[in-house]
């Protein structure tokens, strides 16, 4: 395998919980604002807005999940990007009122490059969400107490997650790039054992 591989256009798993929270925080997005999906996979969560009059595109590097967001969602814009490369001259970059990016930064070798890339696209005061699983002490403690330490963190999955992001640590990043936090939720589970957190920021 040569890439992170998608074989369908259906939402993935995380998405049940993830995607009523983004709609909540997108409802006042006026139309015709610009959204960009970055890491969109196969662009199943980006179709999930298409009722609305905004113009919609997907940046994704997995050539099968592109292949798979252009046959089933034909009226979204999906382009190859690499999120790890210098966007800053991208036709998107200052021109975005929204950047998606759920379950992406977990799987990020150059964090700062993405967060950096998030920055560029948006205009002055854009809405950025970003959604990763979620880290905490309470959770890490539970997570070794069961056992589970090895399913939880596993080796094993091809292009899986390689970060390990906290609250803290996820707010440090989009700080130096240039974000001023917003709001914090967790969401899936029970408090403090979320299975994922979503980080909405603005740029400064």
């Amino acid at each position: 395998m040569s890439e992170y591989g998608y074989t369908n256009p259906k939402l993935g798993c995380s998405s049940h919980y993830i995607l009523p929270v983004v709609r909540g925080i997108l409802r006042d997005i006026p139309p015709h604002a610009v959204v960009a999906d970055l890491g969109c996979g196969n662009g199943s969560m980006l179709a999930q807005f298409q009722q609305y009059e905004w113009e919609l595109h997907g940046l994704e590097m997995s050539k099968s999940g592109l292949a798979e967001a252009a046959k089933a969602y034909p009226g979204i814009r999906f382009e190859y990007a690499d999120l790890t490369t210098d966007l800053s001259s991208h036709a998107l970059a200052g021109k975005c009122d929204v950047v998606i990016s759920t379950e992406v930064v977990e799987h990020v070798f150059l964090p700062r490059i993405y967060a950096k890339n998030c920055h560029s696209l948006l205009k002055p005061n854009g809405v950025l969400i970003v959604s990763t699983p979620y880290h905490g002490y309470l959770k890490n403690v539970t997570v070794a107490l069961t056992g589970r330490m090895d399913a939880h963190f596993t080796a094993l999955w091809d292009y899986g997650h390689i970060k390990f992001w906290s609250q803290r640590t996820l707010t440090i990043l989009l700080q130096e790039a240039g974000f001023r936090m917003v709001r914090f939720q967790g969401v899936g589970r029970v408090p403090f054992l979320w299975k994922s957190m979503i980080i909405v920021a603005r740029r400064m």
